[in-house]
C-alpha cells in the first residue's frame, strides 16, 4: 500500500554519459506534465524539489555490485529473459570510461539522497523515495510479455500512449525512456509494482505485469 496525495508528482531520469546528460521528464496523476534536460546532477535533484516530486524512478544502478559480478536484481531479470548491463564494482566503475554513465547515475543518486533516500524494499511507500529502473522491463511489463528491443522506440511510444501518457514533446528515444521511468514511478506510488534484488545491492523496481 501507498500512501501518496492525489495530484502528486513523480519524475523519470534517463541516465547518459558527460556529454548526453540527463533526460527528465515528470508526471502528475499519470499525465505528462513536463521535462527537463541538463548535464549537471544537483540539477536535476534541485528540479525534483522544485516540482515537489514525490517519487523519483532513475535509469542508472543505484548501487555498484559487491562482488564484482551481476547484482541480484540483474540476475533476476535475467531469469526473466531481460538482459542489462552487469554493474560492476566500485574501483572499475569509476576507473573505466565505458561505465561513466553509471558514474553519472551514482552522482544523481547522491545529489537527490537529502530529499530523496533509496527505495529499500517496503511495500509501503509514504515519503519521498528514488529508485532504479530499467526502461526494458517497463515496457514488457507493460505489454506482458518479451519484447525486441530492436522496436524500441515505436512500442515504448505506443505503451506511453496507452497507459495514457501524451508523447507529443517526447521527441527521441532518451525522452521517452524518462517517461517510461516516470511511469514505473505513478506505478510505485499507486502499489502496482514490482521488485528485483535485495538491499544490499539495490532493487529495480517495475509496474506489475
Amino acid at each position: 500500500m501507498t500512501r501518496h496525495k492525489l495530484g502528486s508528482i513523480v519524475v523519470g531520469v534517463d541516465v547518459g554519459g558527460s556529454k548526453k546528460g540527463f533526460h527528465a521528464v515528470a508526471l502528475q496523476d499519470g499525465q505528462y506534465r513536463e521535462q527537463f534536460s541538463t548535464l549537471i546532477p544537483s540539477e536535476v535533484a534541485a528540479w525534483c524539489r522544485r516540482l515537489k516530486a514525490s517519487v523519483v524512478g532513475i535509469d542508472a544502478p543505484c548501487r555498484w555490485s559487491l562482488t564484482g559480478r551481476a547484482r541480484p536484481c540483474e540476475r533476476a531479470l535475467a531469469a526473466e529473459g531481460l538482459h542489462t548491463f552487469a554493474t560492476p564494482s566500485h574501483a572499475k566503475g569509476r576507473t573505466n570510461p565505458f561505465y561513466q554513465w553509471m558514474v553519472q547515475g551514482a552522482d544523481l543518486y547522491r545529489a537527490l539522497a537529502p530529499d530523496y533516500p533509496l527505495y529499500n524494499g517496503q511495500r509501503s511507500v509514504s515519503g519521498q523515495v528514488c529508485f532504479e529502473t530499467f526502461p526494458q522491463a517497463i515496457a514488457c511489463a507493460r505489454a506482458g510479455k518479451i519484447l525486441s528491443a530492436k522496436q524500441k522506440r515505436a512500442d515504448r511510444s505506443r505503451l506511453l500512449r496507452e497507459a495514457g501518457v501524451s508523447t507529443d514533446a517526447l521527441m527521441n528515444i532518451d525522452w521517452i525512456d524518462a517517461a517510461l521511468c516516470a511511469l514505473a514511478a505513478h506505478h510505485l506510488v499507486t502499489g502496482t509494482f514490482k521488485t528485483y534484488g535485495d538491499v544490499a545491492e539495490g532493487f529495480i523496481v517495475v509496474p506489475q505485469s
